[in-house]
């Protein structure tokens, strides 16, 4: 395993705690935790694909966010049973909602912008 999908793990995990501390916290407003899920997903993503272009993991985070919200509409039994788990209430939430399409688009887009910051700043200290 490379540093850099090493790096991605420990940002991965980290979101995660975020993410659900900020379930927890009362006074935080949920879409802070739908514009970390985005985030964590971008993250996930470039631990499989380190060396893809950052715009191609924002694209494919995006996508994937998108699916998992648009599957909240499809109301079969097996998967209302699934979303009423601790895993499929985290993983596939609960009911769909446009502003979470809208914080999913913010949380991406700030994980590119992030990402492409830090490179930016590592490459130049390398340099």
């Amino acid at each position: 395993m490379n540093k850099s999908r090493i790096y991605y793990f420990f940002v991965f995990l980290s979101i995660i705690i975020l993410g659900i501390l900020s379930r927890k916290i009362s006074f935080i407003p949920l879409y802070i935790g739908d514009f970390l899920y985005a985030v964590m997903i971008y993250f996930l993503v470039r631990i499989f694909l380190p060396s893809k272009k950052a715009i191609l993991i924002f694209l494919l985070s995006l996508l994937i966010c998108y699916a998992i919200e648009f599957l909240q509409l499809y109301q079969a039994e097996w998967i209302i049973e699934l979303r009423k788990t601790l895993f499929g209430r985290y993983v596939l939430g609960q009911g769909f909602l446009w502003s979470d399409i809208l914080a999913y688009t913010f949380g991406a887009f700030s994980a590119f912008i992030l990402e492409k910051i830090t490179l930016k700043i590592f490459n130049r200290k390398s340099a």
